[in-house]
């Protein structure tokens, strides 16, 4: 299969000793993206984050949410459904795993697809969804659960 590469760099900017140090990095990916990313302000408040960057729990959720998509996308292009607009509003929720320790338990995907014609019923959306799921490479990967909620 294939392989997919991510470079991260940081360089320290405060004391490390006293764990008051910046969190804030760089991403740069294969094709040449290169974004600003940091811990989550709800993890490492400010001034240890940058809150106008991405953090790995966002991109994370982020990447669901994405691979659902494109996923969901193929699904209707092969049922002969043209799907014309997408839209997700994407949800991760944290929850303690133990002392000290955290994940993102659960992702919810709150979809809105407009469809050419008339939209499929909503059994058929779902059973679109579920398939969408079941090839997503993401969803694949992961033990959090994910929710696909059609608004």
């Amino acid at each position: 299969m294939s392989l997919h590469r991510a470079e991260i760099s940081w360089r320290l900017e405060g004391d490390f000793a006293s764990g008051r140090f910046s969190r804030a990095h760089r991403w740069r990916f294969d094709g040449g993206l290169d974004m600003p990313a940091s811990a989550s302000p709800a993890v490492m408040p400010s001034p240890m984050s940058d809150p106008q960057a991405v953090d790995p729990e966002e991109a994370f959720v982020a990447a669901i949410a994405s691979c659902h998509m494109m996923s969901f996308l193929h699904v209707a292009r092969l049922e002969g459904v043209a799907v014309t607009t997408y839209h997700d509003a994407a949800v991760g929720r944290m929850a303690r795993l133990g002392p000290g320790r955290h994940w993102v338990e659960r992702v919810d995907l709150n979809i809105r697809a407009e469809f050419e014609g008339a939209a499929p019923d909503p059994a058929r959306q779902e059973a679109m969804h579920a398939a969408a799921h079941a090839l997503c490479f993401i969803a694949n990967s992961v033990k959090s659960e994910i929710v696909v909620n059609l608004i």
